[in-house]
């Protein structure tokens, strides 16, 4: 078993509220056009007393790669969160998900190749709905660790990570 410190667990709870918040505020608007905002940030301003909003992805509709959102079916929904640092010069190794993943950097500029060899290139503060079912390989060209909170919306016997 790993040691994570306890400031760790805080910050995933908080990051875990927030998401959770967005999630609420996301679906209880009437709006049902999907945009895509995977870098925009805004701040909503709040009440005394009241929760501040920053919003980093607002009903995202498609993946990085332009792909529709779609959920697994035919199994009780998952999800599963993780905190992931890559240090320089390593890489996740090519792998695919068979489920929506949603990422968000917290520290650093991770390069992902695609398939087809598209790059993208996500620093401090993206948020992106990963490809789906396409091959990938994510690397930390630079020379300090790339950290993102990883969220696995998927479902039972629907692998999150599919090693290729």
């Amino acid at each position: 078993m790993t040691f994570v410190p306890r400031r760790s667990f805080r910050l995933v709870a908080a990051l875990l509220t927030l998401s959770t918040g967005l999630l609420l505020v996301g679906c209880s608007g009437s709006d049902s056009t999907a945009t895509s905002s995977t870098t925009t940030t805004t701040t909503a301003s709040s009440a005394p007393g009241k929760p501040q909003v920053s919003t980093v992805l607002n009903k995202q509709a498609q993946t990085v790669l332009d792909q529709l959102l779609q959920y697994p079916t035919g199994s009780q929904a998952q999800v599963s969160s993780a905190l992931l640092t890559i240090d320089p010069g390593v890489s996740t190794g090519l792998h695919k998900h068979d489920a929506p993943m949603y990422a968000y950097i917290l520290e650093g500029t991770l390069t992902v190749t695609y398939e087809g060899g598209i790059v993208k290139e996500y620093s401090a503060g993206s948020a992106i709905l990963e490809a789906v079912g396409t091959a990938h390989n994510g690397e930390n060209k630079t020379d300090k660790p790339v950290k993102l909170l990883v969220v696995n919306i998927g479902a039972e016997g629907v692998a999150n990570t599919v090693t290729l």
